[in-house]
């Protein structure tokens, strides 16, 4: 079967937002898409199993999606093939724009399991799931998240592996499972794309780890090689990260507050009561930069109850 690639057809460096569990929601993916758009969104990352089974409506809100924030990548994760194979069906049926398997993730309840990271120590496991998501995303690009080893770094043995695979596309963190709090190693990330020059060619290549700027996205793609770069903290340090220039902390303040305010009212229209207000208060710090007095600002804004409390609070803010 020919697969549509869409990773092909992008511009290089090829900017795309990380999937980030309880963040990256289709509320946050539709604002980015608006205000300083990525060129791929991914995603929360979602259970295969849970998917294939009787109690899948629990996890299909994280499916939940609209045009705008095309292309869009179902990232899956789990360690049973079959499971994979219906998800990717199911991804394919919905209208995705290609499956993304988690071999990342460094969650210990997850590792434990045998799980996303852990699979970098398990690749028959990893060979039969990558196996069955192509054969279950039928014409949609399969593309693999992981990092440069579990324990220890296993860079070349781990990737030569995976670009043996014929996957569309390869996002490398460049840490290990457990190095989760040592900076990002670019070096190792650019080995991946020398190995994929020889083994894979066609292979699109993202880099991923301590990105804060927009700037290093292009330095990246010149300096490691990389076809892209993927962005996940970063984003929530400057939400405008994507547009050249741009920087939330720089913009005036009614500006800010005007952005919250609709992100509040877009968090409330989808989710209605399905959601938790609690859920939307992460969000808070990101539209608080350059405010004097950040701190106890946010700590009023906190201790709102619902939107409308919320939203009447940001009316008082404005200068």
């Amino acid at each position: 079967m020919c697969v549509s690639n869409f990773w092909e057809k992008l511009n290089k460096p090829i900017k795309v937002l990380a999937p980030m569990e309880d963040v990256t929601d289709t509320v946050f993916r539709q604002l980015i898409a608006k205000w300083a758009p990525a060129d791929v969104y991914f995603t929360e990352f979602t259970n295969a199993e849970g998917l294939g089974s009787a109690g899948k409506s629990k996890v299909m809100y994280r499916w939940k999606y609209t045009e705008k924030e095309r292309p869009l990548v179902a990232q899956i994760w789990g360690l049973d093939p079959q499971m994979h194979y219906k998800s990717a069906k199911m991804a394919e049926d919905l209208g995705f724009d290609g499956v993304d398997i988690n071999m990342g993730c460094p969650v210990k309840k997850i590792v434990k399991k045998g799980a996303c990271s852990a699979l970098i120590e398990n690749p028959g496991l990893a060979k039969e799931i990558i196996q069955a998501t192509k054969e279950g995303a039928g014409k949609l690009p399969v593309s693999v998240k992981t990092r440069i080893g579990f324990r220890t770094i296993q860079t070349e043995e781990w990737a030569t592996f995976l670009l043996q695979q014929n996957l569309q596309a390869l996002t490398i963190h460049g840490r290990t499972s457990k190095q989760d709090e040592k900076p990002a190693d670019w070096s190792e990330v650019a080995k991946v794309v020398k190995l994929k020059n020889k083994i894979s060619p066609n292979t699109i290549i993202i880099g991923n780890g301590d990105v804060r700027e927009r700037s290093e996205i292009e330095d990246k793609h010149k300096t490691y090689g990389v076809d892209g770069v993927m962005v996940a903290r970063g984003i929530l340090e400057n939400i405008l990260i994507f547009k050249e220039g741009q920087n939330i902390a720089d913009l005036e303040i009614n500006k800010k507050l005007e952005m919250l305010t609709e992100h509040i009212n877009l968090f409330t229209k989808t989710w209605g009561e399905g959601k938790n207000f609690y859920h939307l208060k992460k969000y808070f710090k990101i539209y608080l930069k350059g405010f004097e007095n950040a701190g106890s600002i946010r700590g009023e804004l906190m201790k709102t109850q619902n939107a409308k409390e919320a939203k009447d609070f940001l009316k008082s803010l404005r200068v």
